[in-house]
């Protein structure tokens, strides 16, 4: 008697399990959704502040680390201005992960290589410790951004 009476005042998809789940899901994707944008966000954020740093500062990042600088400071510039190419490029993503799904193969790139030459050379032969939390960091943000790339390919 009592579910009778207060029928009416219930949403008509209200007790439908297809309703339950879409919503379940639309929250879901929306989370998921929310997650690559931050991801996204964080990483132009990253690599912006590096490509700025290494453009503007490179000569003092050198002395603060005692490390010998290169013989030209074009060498330190160009990777810098890349940096800040793939900042811009991780923003439209996080701006438009849907649309700007194609970009993300080329993040995955960028830190699989600088990664790959970090690694080699710091097990090879050893690296300054600047290198050494940038390449950990890259690594880390490989798993999700495959992540990403897999998931808005879903959807």
């Amino acid at each position: 008697m009592y579910g009778q009476a207060n029928r009416g005042s219930q949403s008509p998809f209200s007790g439908s399990r297809i309703y339950s789940s879409s919503c379940k899901q639309r929250g879901f994707l929306m989370k998921q959704r929310l997650a690559i944008t931050a991801l996204f966000a964080v990483a132009a954020l990253y690599d912006g502040l590096l490509g700025l740093i290494f453009l503007t500062a490179a000569g003092s990042i050198y002395q603060w680390f005692d490390i010998t600088p290169p013989n030209h400071f074009g060498y330190v510039h160009f990777p810098a201005a890349l940096l800040l190419v793939f900042a811009l490029m991780f923003a439209a993503v996080a701006l438009a992960p849907h649309r700007n799904r194609n970009l993300i193969p080329y993040g995955i790139l960028l830190k699989v290589s600088f990664c790959s030459v970090a690694f080699y050379h710091w097990f090879a032969t050893g690296i300054p410790t600047m290198w050494k939390p940038l390449a950990i960091c890259d690594l880390v943000f490989i798993v999700p951004f495959v992540w990403a790339y897999r998931n808005l390919g879903k959807e």
